[in-house]
């Protein structure tokens, strides 16, 4: 797996994003102090506020960005975006308002939803072999699960010498980082597609996953994903510190049991997908995370709330996260034509977070008034109906490609050269007509 850095481009990008991430998992630990230090005893609805922000950014920005990305020098546009938020990062340790920590944080995920899915979309065109994007993709997960690790453990030490006003510097020294290392190397500029109006660039990305099937149960998938990763996200800090009345190193652990699961997936999936199709690893993924939350309802109705159980669930949880999330973009990439992929990688970013939106405080309040047993009967039984939409929407025998007969064009047009047109499995908007030319 880890042969693929030897591919310069490729090395550049994975590192500029392990930077950005650490940069921003510090600016998470600071967040919290700043919250405190501004509304004290109302932090949490500060930081709730915050998370909200983000999620809404992200729905609101990314499917604009993917849109009109192609129409920008790729290089220079990412770099850019990493300015704006180092600039934001520069700044926030100078705010003496909750609105200014609104307003940037907003700045920040604005440019953070613009940056994402065209750096994503960026990697199938460095890697266009689908082994080594595997390989990418896989690394790429294991950045996610390396800055939950780091950044944490990174922030605690520098506290110990520094106030937590550093750490935003520390962002933006990822942020700058990151910039530098994309500016080293030379990107693929796919050629632009045709001129199409405001409304066809920015609902481009949805209007694919709507007409691909492999696409709308990944959508579904989204549903089972954010149902059982926001029991995790949201809830460890209640089972840990409250009920279990354990301590921060104990919730540093309970995190790492879930990082280490997801790990130990991204590892194994370049090879494993050599083997079987994306549609059953990603199902088996699903089951695994809706089985943790099964699993822990059951431990904790007959023993009830241990440690050890919630270790191995949130294990299991992990492998889950990594098996189901990681192959997503092979299905993007193989789901539209170079020139699209960053209006789809857009489209899949904003639907996710969109599920996230309100997977996040239904968790919170799931276990707040109903207690752990129900967060978990309920996210389960979310996470369940997503997973069986997907069975229904993918189709079992989905190829990578489809033999098919354009309708509505001229005989000479060349898709129907040869008797028909192979392509991706995807919505096609040709660039001759206005029409779409297939819908499966």
């Amino acid at each position: 797996m880890f042969a693929v850095l030897s591919d310069r481009s490729f090395r550049h990008l994975f590192a500029a994003q392990l930077v950005a991430l650490i940069g921003t998992g510090l600016a998470s630990v600071a967040l919290g102090l700043l919250a405190f230090d501004l509304a004290a005893d109302q932090a949490g609805m500060v930081l709730g506020a915050v998370f909200t922000i983000k999620m809404v950014a992200y729905v609101l920005i990314a499917p604009i960005a993917g849109a009109f990305a192609d129409r920008l020098p790729r290089r220079a546009y990412l770099a850019g975006l990493d300015i704006v938020r180092l600039l934001v990062a520069v700044a926030l340790p100078f705010v003496t308002e909750v609105w200014q920590v609104f307003a940037l944080i907003f700045a920040l995920q604005a440019a953070s939803a613009g940056f994402t899915p065209v750096f994503q979309a960026t990697i199938p065109d460095v890697l266009p072999e689908e082994d080594r994007y595997t390989q990418g993709l896989a690394l790429s997960r294991m950045t996610y699960d390396l800055e939950s690790i780091i950044s944490p453990t990174l922030a605690a030490l520098l506290l110990l010498a520094v106030s937590y006003d550093t750490l935003f510097l520390g962002t933006a020294l990822g942020f700058l980082g990151s910039a530098v290392l994309i500016l080293t190397v030379m990107l693929p500029a796919p050629k632009p597609a045709a001129k199409r109006g405001i409304y066809d660039r920015t609902t481009l990305g949805t209007r694919v996953f709507l007409a691909t099937p492999r696409l709308r149960g990944l959508m579904a998938l989204n549903v089972t994903v954010a149902a059982a990763g926001a029991m995790v996200l949201v809830n460890t800090v209640v089972l840990v510190r409250a009920d279990l009345g354990l301590s921060e190193g104990a919730l540093a652990w309970t995190m790492f049991a879930f990082g280490l699961g997801s790990m130990l997936a991204a590892l194994s999936l370049p090879r494993v997908l050599t083997q079987v199709a994306d549609r059953p690893v990603m199902l088996f993924g699903a089951v695994l995370m809706i089985g943790g939350l099964i699993l822990l309802s059951l431990l904790t109705a007959v023993y009830g709330l241990r440690w050890p159980a919630l270790l191995l669930c949130w294990l299991i949880l992990g492998l889950g996260f990594s098996t189901l999330s990681t192959p997503a973009g092979r299905l993007l990439r193989r789901s539209a034509h170079a020139v699209d992929r960053p209006a789809l990688f857009a489209a899949q970013f904003a639907l996710s977070h969109f599920c996230w939106l309100f997977a996040y405080p239904l968790a919170g309040v799931l276990i707040t008034w109903f207690g752990v047993q129900a967060a978990l009967l309920v996210l389960a039984l979310i996470a369940t109906l997503g997973m069986v939409a997907a069975m229904r929407l993918w189709p079992v025998g989905d190829p990578v490609e489809v033999a098919h007969t354009h309708h509505n064009l001229p005989p000479d047009h060349p898709h129907l050269q040869g008797g028909g047109h192979r392509h991706s499995h995807a919505l096609i908007i040709d660039e001759d007509h206005p029409r779409w030319a297939t819908r499966f």
